[in-house]
């Protein structure tokens, strides 16, 4: 059985402008704390964790329709991992980003939903300060 864990956070900015980050693949690293590199080829992507770790990974979907972003990491460490990036539109200029991971062994479903959660609340803290900032109130 997978280990799950999903955290999610409302961003005051609208969905496709959130998208316009969290979807772009090659982005990963402005946003999610830990990681300073990150290259695609393709379907591949090539994270570089701060401690100079490569991790490749395949990416599974990314869907500029649905707002959905998935891949898989593929070391050994891992029998099995999925993370899921959605950015859901909730109709009053605002969205949902929901970080979703499952993994085998269970334990690293935990470990990697430690950085999404402050992923995510690099992401907002990002996105709204930069419209912010263009704005001219921040």
């Amino acid at each position: 059985m997978y280990g799950t864990i999903r955290h999610e956070i409302r961003i005051e900015r609208p969905a496709g402008q959130v998208w316009e980050l969290a979807g772009n693949a090659s982005r990963l690293h402005e946003w999610f704390p830990g990681i300073i590199e990150c290259t695609v080829d393709g379907n591949q992507r090539t994270i570089v964790t701060a401690t100079g770790i490569p991790m490749p990974e395949e990416i599974l979907a990314c869907d500029d329709t649905q707002r959905r972003f998935q891949y898989r990491i593929v070391t050994p460490i891992f029998k099995h991992h999925r993370g899921t990036i959605d950015v859901i539109d909730l109709g009053d200029e605002t969205c949902l980003v929901v970080y979703s991971t499952e993994a085998d062994p269970r334990t690293m479903a935990m470990v990697i939903g430690g950085g999404t959660a402050a992923a995510l609340q690099e992401l907002k803290r990002q996105i709204e300060g930069a419209t912010r900032q263009m704005k001219g109130t921040g």
